[in-house]
Formats: structure tokens, sequence, C-alpha cells
């Protein structure tokens, strides 16, 4: 899942909603990640530290604060311990950005297709707010599927309409071409859902390399690490782990 708006682009893109002349623009993203985690959680669930990601997207944005977009990862995950095997998340986005005062506003709506599994797919709706150097957004989930924890990915008739997710992030430049970033998310199941809720963290710094190329690094995990124990080698998926990123935006 990548991160809808940050809070400095959330704060440039409101800034560009002001004028009375509508623009548009256009931009594109692709990075290398050692380990695709969302949510604190591993989207590749094969063996080994070191499971490379493959991810880029597309984004539209328009002066008037509205915006859509398209992200995509490379996963490796099965559905049951018999399911189908999902090889590529892809998102769909689009949502409106405004403020009030100080305050910066974000409300869209989100949906998660994995090519191979479809029985996964998710959609929820979103709120954001930032203020300076932190925000917070909260996601609904309005489908009856929820990843792979309920819906006809089960074959229960469990629904996973209902779950939220609420993330505190914050990102601030700490020195010339570095920025300190840190979030806190926390997980909060349907009641149809028996797996506990859980809380996730990252902690880590991106380096500005200009012409678009950026290099990050950060600790990223979740809690409840025995109740979710879903790697090939027996480990959970909530592990803490360094994750690495290089990008390029233009």
């Amino acid at each position: 899942m990548k991160t809808i708006i940050s809070p400095k682009t959330l704060a440039v893109l409101t800034l560009a909603a002001l004028p009375m002349l509508a623009s548009a623009q256009l931009s594109a993203n692709v990075s290398l990640v050692t380990n695709y985690k969302t949510r604190g959680q591993d989207q590749d669930v094969r063996e080994g530290q070191l499971r490379p990601a493959l991810q880029g997207g597309f984004d539209y944005s328009h002066s008037s604060g509205f915006y859509a977009g398209n992200w995509n990862s490379t996963v490796n995950f099965q559905t049951s311990a018999t399911g189908p095997t999902a090889n590529l998340e892809s998102d769909l986005y689009a949502g409106y950005i405004f403020a009030t005062g100080e305050l910066s506003w974000d409300a869209g709506v989100l949906r998660y297709h994995y090519t191979g599994a479809s029985a996964v797919n998710t959609t929820e709706l979103y709120l954001g707010v930032g203020w300076g150097p932190l925000s917070a957004k909260y996601y609904h989930t309005v489908s009856d599927d929820y990843f792979n924890a309920a819906g006809s990915a089960l074959g229960s008739g469990l629904k996973g309409k209902g779950t939220g997710y609420l993330n505190v992030a914050y990102a601030q430049e700490i020195h010339p071409k570095w920025t300190l970033k840190a979030s806190l998310g926390y997980t909060s199941y349907s009641s149809d859902i028996t797996l506990p809720n859980y809380v996730d963290y990252s902690v880590g710094a991106v380096y500005d390399l200009g012409d678009g190329f950026s290099v990050s690094g950060a600790m990223v995990g979740a809690t409840k690490k025995n109740s979710f124990l879903g790697k090939a080698d027996g480990k959970s998926v909530n592990a803490n782990t360094l994750v690495m990123m290089f990008t390029k935006k233009m």
C-alpha cells in the first residue's frame, strides 16, 4: 500500500489548489525495495531476509484539489493453505484535498486489487488531516473482503466490512536533504474476524539524492507477532525488518 498523500505533499497540493485558474499535473514514480511491508506486515512470505519488490505508479493532481492515481507492487502470498497465490498488488485511488486554516484535509476511496488472488480484493474509504509535520489518516473498510482475513477468500462467510485502520505520522527535514519519518498505526478488525487487533510502527529517514532520486531506510514491524505466523518458514509476518528503498520520481 502506498502512502496516498504524504504530509509534505498534502501541504504543497493544498496551496496549489488556491489559484483561480485551474491546472493539472501528471507524475510517476518507481521504486526498488528490499522488503515490502504494509501496516507492519510482510507482503512476500517466502523464506529469507531479502525479498525485494518492484513498485511504481502514476498520479494525476488538479489545482482544484482533486487527485487520482494507480500504484503497483510485486507481492507473494497465498490466500489460504491451498488457495491461489497473489503476485501483483494494484491500487486505484481518488480523492480530494482542501484546507481549513492551518489544517490540510484529504478524503477519498482506495481499491486494492490482487492479480492471481482476486478473493482478497479490498475497498476502503479514508479521511486524513495534516498540520505541519504531523498527519493522521483513518481508513474504513466498506467491502466484505478484507485482504487475507475475511470474505470469500476464506469461504466462511466472515466479513471484513467495518474494519478500521488509524495511522499517525511525522515527517520533518532535520538537515538539508535529510528527512526523519516515523509512524504508528492501529488495526481494529471487524467483529467477524477473530484475529487480535495490533499496532504497527515505522522509524526511519529519507535522503534526497537530487534529480528526483532518493534513498530511504526504516525499521518496520508490528505487535502480536505470535498471532501472525504466516511466512513459509513459520516466522511472523509482523517481525521487525530493516527496509531499504531506492526511488525515482518523475
